[in-house]
């Protein structure tokens, strides 16, 4: 169903998930698809005072030796890594495009998006703009976001039949939407002034599949509203079609989200994707904090990568997920499950960074935990700023909250031009830059646009 241009899903409740998943994640010839080039735009007078500020974000990056390493490594030994989550079920291309043309502008390391050839398309599209904009800003690495079980909410889609809606609903699923990705409207059903009754129409719409990424806001709405089955599919992403993309000479990185309760979906998941895990340079594991046994399971999961493990390796540090958006006390939980690893002497090998609730109050929260670019010593308690040695946090992700600071200004862009390309609006593109620079330069240091 179609509904101002984009697609809208009204899922029957009796759908199973792997009916869902064949139905909204296409074939494998789709997901093999190669990305085709997109020529660059013309390089607008008007870009001048973008390229003027992203240039100033190279130079100073560019200021920091990275001695053996990749500048990414280098980042998450100094401890100024930034990463940008486009979401791992969020798939609407034209966003992603556009947040990766402005992130990348901003400077960040890596850009985390879907495991769908599309989504990562869209992803280098967006960095493609950025460097024929500003030619000297530095390619971020891709990573794409995979899950061992379909436990994870990063991977499920809300779902419910807007049939089914009263018929004087205020539609408070879609209000409360962070990502736009529920639109209802009232059909009109019989009599000419049924429009002003509402209990003579009904609603047609639903979920836009490819907006939303499953943070659940809704689901209290809909079980409070609706008598019939609602709520939410899970589904897991197809190992085959993952090793496929990961094969990509556009493809730098993967993500597997774990939710902690067994290492053998894991295990199973990282021997179908052992013929290709090695295509990458580095390899992520994200994970909620489970209690004691948090360090015991890492290690666990450790001990089954290592033998074909030739890249680097992150931890994902996944404290409230898709909550960094709600407010500043969403950062508290992953700053500290920060606070809990760096007391572990038994930690595993690897990068540590923040996720999950992340917001512009985390770096604040992480200096008063002394966590900011710092070191501990084995076997002390003191910490200093990080010189030549390695961070004990390499980094910080952050997801809903970069892309709502972006996105107000992607929906001032008058709906008029249709499938919008920021650089072709580059007053917008100046504006979004700025605010995606906000987040991004405390962290960097880089100066923050005024």
């Amino acid at each position: 169903m179609m509904n101002n241009g984009r697609t809208v899903s009204s899922i029957h409740p009796q759908e199973t998930e792997r009916t869902w998943s064949n139905r909204y994640f296409p074939t494998a010839a789709r997901e093999a698809m190669p990305a085709v080039p997109v020529p660059p735009p013309p390089l607008l007078a008007s870009h001048a005072a973008v390229r003027a500020a992203a240039s100033a974000v190279s130079h100073s990056r560019r200021a920091r030796l990275a001695g053996d390493h990749p500048p990414q490594v280098a980042a998450l030994r100094r401890g100024d890594w930034v990463k940008l989550i486009c979401g791992a079920s969020f798939e609407d291309a034209a966003d992603v495009r556009n947040l990766s043309l402005v992130y990348t502008l901003a400077g960040v390391d890596c850009i985390d998006c879907a495991a769908d050839a599309s989504v990562v398309g869209a992803v280098n599209e967006g960095i493609d703009v950025a460097t024929s904009i500003v030619p000297e800003v530095q390619r971020p690495w891709v990573m794409v976001s995979v899950n061992d079980d379909c436990r994870d909410l990063h991977f499920r889609k809300a779902e419910f039949d807007p049939e089914d809606c009263p018929p004087d609903c205020s539609k408070p699923c879609e209000k409360v939407c962070p990502a736009d990705a529920i639109s209802l409207e009232r059909l009109i059903v019989g009599r000419e002034h049924a429009r002003s009754d509402p209990l003579h129409g009904k609603y047609e719409g639903g979920v836009i599949t490819e907006r939303c990424y499953g943070c659940g806001r809704c689901l209290p709405k809909l079980q409070a509203l609706l008598e019939t089955i609602s709520g939410a599919v899970s589904y897991v992403r197809d190992p085959t079609m993952t090793s496929e993309l990961l094969k990509r000479n556009d493809v730098d990185a993967i993500e597997i989200h774990t939710t902690g309760k067994g290492t053998d979906v894991f295990d199973n998941l990282w021997d179908c994707l052992s013929g290709a895990i090695n295509n990458v340079k580095l390899v992520a594991v994200s994970l909620p904090y489970i209690g004691e046994s948090t360090v015991d399971f890492m290690n666990a999961i450790y001990t089954i990568m290592e033998p074909h493990l030739q890249g680097y390796n992150l931890w994902q540090l996944d404290g409230r997920p898709m909550s960094g958006d709600i407010g500043r006390g969403a950062t508290r939980e992953t700053v500290s499950f920060a606070v809990h690893m760096a007391s572990m002497s038994d930690r595993p090998p690897g990068f540590y960074q923040l996720a999950g609730g992340t917001n512009s109050y985390t770096i604040d929260c992480l200096k008063k935990a002394d966590l900011f670019r710092s070191i501990t010593f084995p076997g002390t308690a003191t910490s200093q700023m990080i010189c030549s040695q390695q961070a004990l946090i390499g980094g910080i992700a952050y997801g809903g909250y970069a892309r709502k600071i972006v996105g107000r200004t992607l929906r001032k862009v008058p709906a008029q031009f249709g499938c919008v390309r920021i650089e072709d609006h580059p007053d917008h593109l100046l504006e979004a830059l700025q605010e995606a620079q906000s987040l991004v330069g405390p962290v960097k240091g880089y100066p923050v646009l005024s």
